[in-house]
């Protein structure tokens, strides 16, 4: 269970990211705790990818501050940041098309020089993603959109993460890789990692998640645990098809 008298492994304190001219975050306050799986639901450009690409340090702040294990960190690079276990399975997957499904996972510890812990965790991985075992040695350009995204969830565990951001996992997916995805992102936070997952399947994603906040506009306009939002007559007539 999430820890609540602990410092949060991550807080967001009125964070404010641009694109030029346009702000598309403005100025929000958000928070996990050790082995929390915490979702962020909103409509298209509401400013979820946005906040997880400035966590991943792949966007620059604006304005805000970032905290990570008790640490600023809104200036440090992106690789510095999977190395203190910090890493994002992006929108769209981001495999490398052209290696194998092997090459793919082993990019996930290009940060690491366990050997023997690097294997541990590659069978640890085969466990939970048979699937990704039996196209070990298949290009990857060439699975399923469901198998790719399992492999981009097996690479980013490869880097031994504390915090996992995972942005629209399910997007596009058969609903049979959708049940999969989310049984391994429950597996994946029963072991410890704490989870900060961007879903456009809001119900599922509220379902299984045991807090959540919801932005619009690029602002936190409703947070509350997974289950009272799932009941929220306002989240359940914007993001869940019902009327209110």
């Amino acid at each position: 269970m999430p820890d609540h008298t602990t410092s949060p492994l991550l807080r967001l304190s009125n964070l404010r990211v641009s694109y030029g001219q346009i702000e598309a975050v403005k100025g929000i306050d958000l928070e996990l705790h050790s082995g929390e799986l915490v979702s962020l639901i909103g409509a298209n450009g509401a400013g979820k990818t946005t906040t997880l690409n400035a966590i991943a340090g792949i966007l620059p702040i604006a304005e805000g501050e970032l905290l990570y294990a008790g640490e600023r960190i809104n200036s440090v690079p992106p690789h510095l940041r999977v190395v203190r276990g910090l890493a994002l399975v992006p929108e769209g997957r981001g495999i490398f098309t052209r290696l194998t499904v092997e090459e793919n996972l082993r990019m996930g510890a290009y940060i690491r020089s366990d050997k023997a812990g690097i294997e541990a965790d590659m069978q640890h991985v085969f466990e939970m993603l048979p699937r990704v075992k039996e196209r070990l040695h298949q290009v990857a350009g060439t699975l399923s959109g469901g198998e790719q995204q399992m492999l981009a969830i097996g690479r980013a565990l490869l880097s031994r993460p504390k915090l996992l951001l995972l942005d629209e996992p399910s997007m596009g997916l058969a609903p049979l890789f959708v049940e999969k995805i989310f049984e391994v992102v429950q597996s994946v936070v029963r072991e410890g990692v704490t989870v900060l997952l961007v879903e456009q399947n809001a119900n599922l994603a509220l379902k299984f998640s045991q807090r959540a906040y919801v932005m619009d506009g690029g602002l936190i306009t409703l947070s509350g645990t997974g289950e009272a939002l799932l009941h929220d007559p306002k989240v359940r007539s914007a993001y869940l098809g019902e009327a209110a």
